[in-house]
């Protein structure tokens, strides 16, 4: 399986973002990779956007991986509903891939 990053926004009143890694291979959960608000936010932003990476809007999320230690994995509560995203993520590459 591909090595996939996925950015997770929230559109409150600071903006606020997460990035998330996960490699099958070598993770045993998604990893919070970078997450910050406002400045900091807009360029987790804009570095997903530059590298066509699938930005998801999900405030409630980014609320609860705002509380994750960089470089650590995401709590066993939000597996499902990540693997929903990164589910979504394999299935947007695989048609980018067929195209």
């Amino acid at each position: 399986m591909k090595n996939y990053t996925k950015y997770i926004k929230s559109n409150r009143v600071t903006q606020k973002a997460a990035a998330l890694k996960y490699n099958s291979q070598t993770d045993s959960a998604p990893v919070v990779k970078a997450k910050g608000m406002g400045i900091i936010a807009d360029r987790i932003i804009e570095i997903a956007k530059e590298n066509n990476i699938p930005i998801k809007e999900d405030p409630d999320l980014v609320e609860i991986l705002m509380q994750v230690d960089v470089d650590k994995e995401i709590p066993p509560e939000l597996y499902k509903v990540v693997a929903e995203i990164l589910a979504f993520v394999y299935r947007l590459n695989n048609l980018k891939s067929e195209t």
